[in-house]
Formats: structure tokens, sequence, C-alpha cells
């Protein structure tokens, strides 16, 4: 249906108003503007949203880090093992 809806708008000409347009769809305007905005953002038409793309490279990229602070919170918690001599 957002696909549906995204592509209606796209084709509309002119733009309709979002409010009617959503109401016409039985679907809440901020979900409607929202979609547009997602879609406008993903195919490079906005610079004041994150992309699909670039939203879930960002979340995949926080997790790794959070891994490896985790990771290092452990090893400096670890003893120090003695060195062994040859």
């Amino acid at each position: 249906m957002r696909q549906r809806a995204v592509a209606a708008y796209r084709a509309a000409d002119p733009k309709p108003v979002i409010r009617q347009m959503a109401r016409d769809l039985g679907v809440h305007h901020e979900a409607l503007r929202n979609w547009i905005r997602r879609d406008e953002a993903d195919r490079g038409e906005r610079d004041d949203r994150l992309s699909t793309d670039d939203k879930e490279e960002l979340a995949a990229l926080r997790k790794e880090n959070a891994e490896l602070r985790r990771s290092c919170e452990i090893l400096k918690a670890a003893p120090l093992a003695p060195s062994r001599e040859l």
C-alpha cells in the first residue's frame, strides 16, 4: 500500500494535498507524508534525512561500535598474564 500511495502521489500533476489524498486512501496524513519523505530521501531528492540504506548502515555501525566497546571493556578488566621467557 505504501508503494502504491507514494507512486500515486509522484504521478499526480499537480501534486495533491497530502491530507486529502491520505483521507481518500484511509491512512493518517502524517503516515503518508513520512512515506513520501522516505521515498524522496531514498531517491536522493532530500538531504535533510537519511535514506533507508543509510539508516540500515548506521544501525549496523552503531551495533558494531557497541560490541567493540564491550570487548574493549572486557580486555581492560582482564588481568595481564605473566610473560613467558624462553
